[in-house]
């Protein structure tokens, strides 16, 4: 929240004159690297059953390397540690989520995981409010040291108390046998029709959450004519509406079901991208906050859980590696698809903003047909 979502951007576009493009770049080629990555370290996951150690090192690279941004007034230093620091913690991510089955099963990882969502966003409303006071007092480039800070020391609880179970050899695993399983994987992962094609749609739509979440403040600083202490009290606001919807979302799938809970989120996203695109001014548009926090905690939570129904169990660290490397291309396209039509549209300045955000919402809309076709599809395999 403090580094993708709020300071960094501003960092690079308004303290230190880069453009939007420039900060796509970066954030889209560390993102290419996870994305690389991530099926290989779902397949050791899953044949080593070593998740917490691998979890602890990538945080600590995160934590490090958010630190160096406070420490350097070089845009260039400043977006090579970035893509370091956001590379740490995606591959974290890859282990934190196959902890998941672990410690809820069935029909209850659905609710579990909205739980683990709302606390993680009440920890980013933590860490907005306690890292304000130093930004105020020495600018935007003295939010990094103290987030990477409280990043660490959130991170304890889980470091200490969630444990690796069911622990396999380390010497049967080598790294090649991990290549050639996840490429062996990749290879039949067309075979698995109805996960494949699920894939797929969560690919689009992170490509809409995760361009959000990268140029929200962005969007409200140049449309919306928001001011540091507005966007703050925004980005809040939508943390507060992420946490609370993590819980109802999460609740629904227990007694709903993943799947109809999914269409859902699906539609909150193509009416949160209609409000931002129409809003004339700051009224609506504080509307679109609170409304895409919940699309935001929506889809982490039911996400996770259609994963865990639809996946073999024996092979569910390595979806989740893909999964997590679907995520990560989403992060590539969508702020490489947001520069691109703010490039383009240059001697436009707002407009150039508004349509990137419709790009967005053709996304969102595709996607929503989609999944429903999807939807179709799997009612009729059931009836058969």
């Amino acid at each position: 929240m403090n580094v993708i979502s709020l300071y960094f951007a501003l960092w690079v576009t308004s303290d230190h004159g880069g453009s939007d493009i420039l900060y796509s770049f970066a954030l889209s080629l560390s993102m290419l690297a996870v994305a690389l990555s991530a099926p290989l370290y779902g397949v050791f996951s899953d044949q080593t059953g070593h998740r917490r150690w691998p979890l602890i090192g990538f945080t600590v690279l995160c934590v490090l390397a958010t630190g160096g941004i406070g420490l350097t007034s070089q845009l260039g230093v400043g977006l090579l540690l970035f893509m370091v620091a956001n590379y740490g913690y995606h591959c974290a991510l890859v282990f934190y989520n196959g902890m998941l089955p672990s410690l809820a099963n069935g029909s209850r990882i659905g609710l579990v995981s909205g739980y683990g969502v709302s606390l993680g966003y009440l920890g980013a409303i933590a860490g907005l409010l306690l890292v304000k006071p130093f930004v105020e007092e020495g600018g935007r480039s003295s939010a990094f040291i103290p987030t990477a800070f409280l990043f660490l020391v959130f991170s304890i609880p889980c470091f200490l108390f969630v444990s690796d179970r069911g622990l396999k050899k380390a010497d049967s695993v080598s790294w090649q046998k991990v290549w050639q399983t996840a490429v062996q994987t990749g290879r039949e992962i067309r075979q698995y029709r109805v996960l494949f094609k699920f894939l797929l749609i969560h690919f689009l739509i992170l490509d809409v959450v995760n361009t959000l979440i990268a140029f929200m403040a962005v969007y409200a600083n140049k449309v919306m004519a928001f001011d540091d202490g507005q966007i703050n009290t925004f980005l809040i606001l939508s943390t507060v509406g992420a946490m609370l919807g993590s819980l109802a979302i999460g609740w629904l799938a227990r007694w709903q079901g993943a799947q109809k809970t999914y269409m859902l989120v699906l539609w909150i996203w193509v009416v949160v991208l209609f409000l931002a695109v129409v809003s004339p001014g700051q009224t609506m548009f504080w509307c679109v906050g609170p409304l895409a926090g919940v699309g935001m905690g929506g889809v982490w939570t039911v996400s996770r859980a259609l994963l865990a129904e639809w996946s073999p169990a024996e092979k569910l660290g390595e979806f989740f590696g893909f999964y997590g490397m679907a995520g990560k291309m989403a992060a590539i396209m969508g702020p490489l698809l947001w520069g691109s039509v703010v490039w383009m549209l240059d001697d436009f300045p707002i407009l150039k903003y508004r349509g990137a955000v419709f790009a967005l919402l053709l996304i969102a809309s595709g996607t929503l047909f989609l999944y429903w076709r999807l939807m179709r599809e799997t009612a009729a395999l059931e009836t058969q």
